[in-house]
């Protein structure tokens, strides 16, 4: 038994943090074609969607509800190629690789990745949107 409570002493916790890679060409284009005011409310409208996707993919996944997952994995990857959000577009792919796949402990790691970048990217990307403004 004590050798059990030695093992646990040495338990570290691990908090990876990701390289988070964005792109600002998408939305300043969309800022220069459309002005400040029209552009900033498109660009919240989108960012708001992808949040709202994250989290619709958040409930199929606790649910273990994997059908449609793939599609709105490709879906996720498209919003976020679209307002420049290299990383996030790069890690949905890559889980959707891995439910492709069918390696579930790949897609586990993949999507715990899945969810620091998308936490990561919305803050990022709200930030720059802040300062263009």
């Amino acid at each position: 038994m004590e050798s059990e409570g030695a093992m646990a002493a040495i338990v570290m916790e691990f908090r990876p943090k990701d390289r988070i890679k964005q792109d600002a060409e998408p939305i300043a284009l969309i800022y220069r074609s459309m002005g400040t005011k029209a552009a900033e409310e498109v660009v919240n409208r989108a960012l708001a969607e992808l949040a709202v996707t994250m989290q619709g993919l958040a409930v199929q996944v606790r649910g273990r509800d994997l059908l449609d997952l793939a599609r709105q994995l490709r879906r996720l990857e498209r919003m976020a190629q679209q307002l420049g959000l290299v990383s996030l577009g790069v890690v949905a792919a890559d889980v959707r690789a891995c439910l492709e796949g069918g390696d579930m402990v790949a897609f586990g790691a993949v999507w715990a990745r899945l969810i620091r970048v998308a936490e990561t990217s919305l803050a990022t990307e709200k930030g720059a949107l802040d300062q263009q403004v």
